[in-house]
């Protein structure tokens, strides 16, 4: 049974529909990959998910529980963790502090300051540890926005575009820890624009345009499939 599973959601705004009974699962020990143009229904999916916003109709299970009308808090606590398109990191904090906000609120509670330090080092960012958030490279932010997602301790991880002005190198590095994530147990979600990372990484690909599901499966029948070329093409 995968752990997560959306199911026929739909979101409208005013007449227009974001998203139409688009269904998606991820399992325990995999990254799938959500791909798709700008205005796809990514991120709108994401707030679904994570209990930001109630779909008009379909349903989100979390390891069989119809968890659809739960808060983000509730999902939080059932082990769901997830970043944002758009940075969220308390700016005047130092990259520990930020991570240690994350964690005095999780199940390590206790062990706050011990899970954020085992996260920084897990992430490389031990030496940035007392750095202000605010004077960090975008790439490098992103990464301290994982680990606060992190130190929460997920069974299924969110991740809304988190390579996000990250070089070549620091690209590689993130890839090579969501997969050290998935063969940790963890269901990684992966909303990414990067293809090379998306292809590499992730052990099934959904597609998104206008709303729908459009494709979906392994990368390498993801990256020959028509109707996926036509959608970032624009073509009809």
């Amino acid at each position: 049974m995968p752990l997560l599973r959306a199911e026929g959601v739909t979101v409208a705004f005013g007449g227009r529909r974001a998203l139409d009974s688009v269904s998606l699962t991820a399992e325990a020990g995999r990254v799938t990959g959500l791909i798709g143009p700008n205005g796809a229904g990514k991120s709108t999916l994401f707030d679904v998910v994570s209990g930001l916003r109630r779909p008009r109709t379909g349903r989100v299970r979390l390891d069989g529980r119809d968890i659809t009308r739960e808060g983000p808090a509730r999902r939080a606590r059932r082990g769901m963790s997830r970043t944002f398109q758009h940075l969220e990191l308390f700016g005047r904090l130092s990259v520990r502090d930020n991570l240690l906000v994350a964690a005095e609120l999780g199940p390590g509670r206790r062990h706050a300051a011990r899970t954020a330090d085992a996260v920084l080092d897990r992430l490389g960012l031990t030496a940035l540890a007392e750095d202000p958030a605010d004077a960090l490279p975008t790439g490098v932010a992103r990464l301290v926005e994982v680990g606060r997602a992190l130190v929460l301790r997920p069974r299924v991880l969110l991740l809304d575009e988190p390579a996000a002005g990250q070089d070549a190198e620091e690209t590689e590095r993130f890839a090579a820890l969501l997969r050290s994530l998935a063969a940790d147990g963890t269901a990684v979600l992966l909303v990414e624009h990067d293809m090379s990372l998306v292809m590499s990484v992730c052990d099934e690909v959904y597609v998104l345009d206008l709303g729908h599901v459009v494709a979906c499966g392994p990368p390498a029948l993801i990256q020959r499939d028509e109707t996926v070329l036509a959608a970032y093409l624009g073509e009809a």
